[in-house]
C-alpha cells in the first residue's frame, strides 16, 4: 500500500517537473520579447543590467516608434487580407479535389495524391524565378494579389495531400446511408462529409495561414514598397537599418504578430493534432 502511494506521488511529481520545464521553455520566449518591448536602450545596452528584469523605468518609447514611424498596422492588415483570401482559395480547392481524389479515383487516387504532395517538396528557391515571370507577365508586381496567385501553389498540394487521409478514413457506409436516405452525393459530402472532417480543414486553415505569416521569399521578391509589405519581411527590413537593430521594436512587432497564432494553435489544439494524427490509430 505504501509502495503503490510512493509511485504515484513519484509519477506526479515527474508530471509536474515536466510539464513545468516545458511550460518555462515555451514561455520564455514571449517574457523575452516582453520585457524587451518595455526596456529602456540604456538598460538594453549596458552589459552589467541583468537582462532579464526591469533595471530602469519601463517605457513605450519602442511601441510609439513601432507605430508612428513604421507602417506596422499596415502590414499587419495586409497580412491578415493575404492569409483569409489564401486560406479560402486553398479550401476552395482543395477540400472538393482531396475528396475525389479519395473517393472517386481508386488506387489512382492515392498515386496522384502522393505526386500532388510531392510538388510541395520542391524549395521555393527554385520556383520564385520562373514564378516572378508569371508575376510580370500578369502585371501584379509589388501587388498582394501576386502573393494571392503565389501561395496556393504550395498550400494546395499540402492540403489535398492532408485532406485525402482525413477523408479516407471515414466509412463510405456513411456516404451510402446518407444517398440512401435521399441525399445526392454533394449532399452527402457537404451535410455529413465536410462536418465530420471539421479537425482536418481546422488543420488545413491553420498551416496556410501561419505560412502566410511566416513565408520570406516570395514576399521579398513580389513585394518592394513599404505600405505593401507583409509582416515578415516588413519587420525585419525597416526595423534593421545597416548595422541598427531596433531591438525593442523588433520585439514589440514580433511580440504582437505572434499572439494571435500562439492564441489559435493553443485554441484548437486538440483539434490540430488530431487533424495530423488521423490515421495513427484506428
Amino acid at each position: 500500500m505504501a509502495k503503490g502511494i510512493s509511485q504515484r506521488f513519484w509519477g506526479k511529481l515527474v508530471h509536474v517537473f515536466v510539464l513545468a520545464t516545458f511550460t518555462i521553455l515555451l514561455a520564455f520566449p514571449f517574457y523575452w520579447m516582453l520585457i524587451t518591448s518595455f526596456k529602456q536602450n540604456l538598460d538594453l545596452y549596458t552589459m552589467e543590467n541583468n537582462p532579464f528584469l526591469f533595471n530602469a523605468k519601463p517605457t513605450l518609447d519602442h511601441l510609439n516608434f513601432l507605430f508612428t514611424e513604421t507602417r506596422f498596422v499596415r502590414w499587419l492588415g495586409n497580412t491578415a487580407f493575404v492569409g483569409v483570401v489564401v486560406v479560402a482559395i486553398t479550401l476552395l480547392l482543395a477540400v472538393p479535389a482531396a475528396y475525389s481524389l479519395a473517393r472517386l479515383s481508386g488506387r489512382w487516387g492515392e498515386r496522384l495524391g502522393i505526386g500532388i504532395f510531392l510538388t510541395y517538396l520542391v524549395p521555393p528557391t527554385l520556383l520564385f524565378i520562373p514564378l516572378s515571370r508569371v508575376v510580370a507577365y500578369l502585371g501584379l508586381q509589388d501587388s498582394l494579389w501576386a502573393l494571392i496567385l503565389v501561395y496556393p501553389t504550395f498550400t494546395v498540394p499540402f492540403s489535398i495531400w492532408l485532406l485525402m487521409g482525413f477523408f479516407k478514413s471515414i466509412p463510405k457506409e456513411l456516404e451510402d446511408a446518407a444517398m440512401v436516405d435521399g441525399l445526392t452525393r454533394f449532399g452527402a459530402f457537404v451535410k455529413l462529409v465536410i462536418p465530420i472532417s471539421v479537425s482536418g480543414i481546422l488543420t488545413v486553415v491553420i498551416f496556410t495561414f501561419t505560412l502566410v505569416t511566416q513565408e520570406f521569399v516570395y514576399a521579398l521578391t513580389f513585394i518592394s514598397s513599404e505600405s505593401n509589405q507583409m509582416i515578415g519581411t516588413g519587420i525585419p527590413i525597416f526595423l534593421v537599418r545597416g548595422d541598427v537593430y531596433y531591438w525593442g521594436a523588433l520585439m514589440a512587432a514580433c511580440l504582437i504578430a505572434s499572439l494571435p497564432i500562439a492564441f489559435m494553435y493553443n485554441l484548437f489544439l486538440d483539434r490540430f493534432i488530431a487533424g495530423f494524427t488521423v490515421g495513427a490509430v484506428k
